[in-house]
């Protein structure tokens, strides 16, 4: 499921920064960024979005002023770079607060919460569609036990046979619940129900060792914890 978001932030650098984690995250897309306050609150009137992020100090209509007059129905994580507005920001109900500068597992960590908030909303899909050589062919997640990058092509695993495509990690992780099938390393993505042991090696899938990257190691043993498994 995609999370359409946009953001409101008057620093070039620091919207850039956003940006950046943004492209980051499948699961978000980017509608339009602002760097002030009445152009957001124009396009909040005729538009629907389902996140917000949004800076405090822009200019003539500040944050505060903006959440105030615009009541919007959707998620809004804060960004500043002043302690004394959390408080403020909480009144109003904000999902979050960024505090600058800030890392990306603290975006993450933020972002994770809307996340949650959506799978919980959205109805609960048990397959996709994966197009192979010569049709769309229907995959129940039940049956995948893991997805291995192959240069091009995609390779599924399930129980009963494997099926390549040319179906993108991303469109992968677009698609699919992180709780259900996440990505652990720039080649895998494993079936999270599906694991049998997970080690200094990797993770353990039937006769499968599938490695670990640095750069997913974190959000996968959070997402572990959380699932509890």
């Amino acid at each position: 499921m995609k999370i359409n978001c946009i953001i409101i932030e008057d620093e070039p650098l620091a919207q850039e920064r956003i940006r950046g984690y943004l492209q980051k995250l499948p699961f978000l897309h980017l509608q339009a960024c602002f760097d002030n306050g009445i152009d957001a609150l124009l396009f909040l009137q005729s538009n629907q979005t389902d996140l917000i992020f949004l800076d405090i100090n822009i200019g003539e209509v500040s944050g505060i002023q903006l959440l105030e007059a615009a009541h919007p129905d959707c998620e809004v994580i804060v960004i500043t770079a002043y302690h004394e507005y959390a408080l403020k920001g909480y009144e109003l109900n904000v999902t979050d607060y960024l505090l600058k500068p800030f890392t990306f597992d603290r975006f993450l960590q933020a972002v994770d919460k809307v996340k949650r908030c959506f799978d919980k909303q959205a109805p609960t899909r048990t397959f996709i569609f994966v197009k192979t050589a010569y049709r769309l062919e229907k995959l129940l997640l039940s049956e995948i036990l893991y997805i291995e990058g192959m240069r091009d092509y995609r390779k599924i695993y399930t129980f009963r046979k494997q099926i390549m495509t040319l179906k993108t990690f991303r469109e992968f992780e677009a698609e699919i619940p992180a709780a259900v099938i996440c990505r652990v390393h720039k080649s895998f993505m494993v079936a999270i129900d599906k694991i049998d042991t997970v080690g200094r090696e990797g993770i353990q899938i039937q006769q499968t060792l599938i490695p670990v990257s640095d750069t997913y190691r974190k959000s996968f043993y959070q997402l572990i914890a959380y699932t509890g498994t």
